[in-house]
């Protein structure tokens, strides 16, 4: 086995992972996306609010897609 079938297989791993604790916190992290946009919409006076929504409901998208098996998929 050489070198990088090795991390080729850690990588998998931790995307796993990280996919079970995504899942396992998905309202948190619901949460955070919120909190993000909201912020900004207030630093920038709301000036690029369509464009936040847009990268918002995507992230979400992102987060919610992985529901189920525990994986995000892009």
């Amino acid at each position: 086995m050489s070198i990088f079938d090795e991390l080729k297989g850690k990588a998998e791993g931790l995307k796993e992972k990280a996919g079970e604790l995504l899942h396992e916190h998905s309202d948190k992290v619901g949460g955070a996306i919120d909190n993000a946009g909201d912020f900004i919409d207030e630093k920038t006076g709301g000036k690029f609010a369509e464009h936040v929504d847009k990268v918002q409901d995507g992230a979400k998208g992102f987060l919610n897609k992985g529901e189920g098996n525990g994986t995000p998929t892009a």
